[in-house]
């Protein structure tokens, strides 16, 4: 115990050395010790590991150090996300004045909770097909508005506005500020998709945070969150900007950018690339269009210097020879027909004559009709006394039928 005698004061204070040194032998005194717990920061710079160990239940997280003499006798495959045990001594650096925990073994003890939970809800919404490419929505060509979801004034939303401005400068933006890590971060993101999702006007929505370590991105596998990324009829770009720990709104998301800067390259066109491309098209169809037209008047040129259309008045002529021909053809036909047609009309005319009745009466025979004008076909009509009317050749005659005689009937 220290003794209360040299304890400091206010007119005899410890100088910080002198406290900064008894700091160091109380906790180096304190040796090692196992602990338990997930890796949730894992980074190498100059051999050395700097990383961090969550508590399996607790919030509670410390720093350690493995110095690159440790880490070569450690397992080579211990990254972030591992659950391990570790042997860690507190060790405190006096001329800085930090406290950090030296490791002098670590091991595997089975795959970190957190780790293990994210992987089955990765299977189970992969079953569920909200990976599926077939539900990513393609992204406008230009989009009139861009919905935002970030952390209030973060590094990521100046990447996002700064560099799609630049490319695009005219494009609109509707921001919506999110906490992006923290107990309020899963209930504000969902409420800004909403929001965004609602807004007719937005075209498509980037979801950006600037990275982060594996216990801060949670977030951004939360179920909740990812199944209303999932229900929004927008296009959605996930801008999370960590590629090792790939949270599960990158699945879900119809385009995952790598960083902010990226989503917000690839959702805006860049506006001297795309006056550009008009450019080179204009070209292409003004040289396109004229050597068509070069062509064209090129075999123009070639019909029109051909001896059939040099001099066209052969057409005509040819034509009218052709046209004469025909004519005379025409008319020869016509006479040869009316001829055909004379020829018919006179023989019918004459097997006509040779049925007439005229003919007969012409040969002596005679037509008797009897009063009413009925023609008188047998001698029993004939009653003695009646008139008759004799029709002959050039005329007609009454007469009258006489009384019977021996021979039989006779008229006068």
């Amino acid at each position: 115990m220290t003794d209360p005698a040299s304890l400091p004061t206010a007119d005899a204070p410890w100088p910080v050395s002198v406290l900064a040194d008894k700091l160091k032998g109380w906790i180096d005194r304190l040796g090692t010790a196992w602990v338990e717990g997930e890796i949730t920061q894992w980074g190498v710079s100059g051999g050395n590991v700097y990383g961090k160990l969550k508590d399996l239940e607790a919030e509670a997280t410390i720093g350690f150090t493995i110095w690159s003499s440790v880490k070569s006798k450690l397992p080579d495959d211990l990254k972030q996300g591992d659950r391990v045990v570790a042997l860690l001594k507190p060790n405190y650096w006096v001329k800085g004045g930090t406290l950090s925990m030296q490791v002098f073994e670590m091991r595997h003890t089975g795959m970190g909770d957190l780790l293990e939970r994210l992987e089955k809800l990765r299977q189970k919404l992969k079953a569920e097909g909200l990976f599926d490419a077939d539900r990513k929505k393609p992204l406008p060509f230009l989009p009139r508005c861009i919905g935002l979801v970030t952390g209030k004034d973060s590094d990521a939303e100046k990447d996002v506005l700064r560099n799609a401005q630049l490319r695009w400068p005219s494009v609109e933006f509707r921001v919506e500020h999110a906490a992006v890590q923290g107990e309020r971060a899963v209930g504000e993101v969902i409420a800004a998709l909403a929001k965004l999702d609602a807004d007719p006007h937005v075209d498509v929505i980037i979801v950006a945070r600037g990275g982060g370590d594996f216990q801060n991105l949670l977030v951004f596998s939360d179920e909740a969150l990812v199944r209303a990324a999932a229900a929004c009829a927008t296009p959605l770009v996930s801008a999370i900007g960590h590629e090792a720990d790939r949270p599960l709104l990158d699945d879900v998301a119809d385009l995952r950018a790598s960083t902010p800067t990226d989503a917000a390259k690839r959702v805006v066109p860049d506006v001297a690339e795309e006056l550009s491309r008009v450019q080179q098209a204009r070209v292409r169809i003004g040289t396109r269009m004229t050597g068509l037209l070069s062509t064209e008047i090129d075999r123009i040129g070639q019909l029109r210097s051909r001896p059939v259309l040099a001099a066209s008045s052969w057409i005509v002529d040819v034509r009218s020879e052709e046209l004469t021909r025909w004519v005379a053809r025409g008319a020869e036909l016509v006479d040869r027909s009316i001829e055909r047609a004379r020829t018919s009309v006179a023989e019918l005319t004459g097997q006509l004559r040779a049925l007439s009745p005229q003919r007969t009466l012409d040969r002596g025979y005679a037509i008797a009709q009897l009063p009413g004008g009925a023609v008188l076909r047998r001698s029993a009509d004939a009653i003695p006394g009646s008139p008759l009317l004799l029709t002959l050749a050039d005329g007609t005659v009454g007469t009258t039928v006489d009384a019977e005689t021996p021979a039989g009937r006779s008229g006068r």
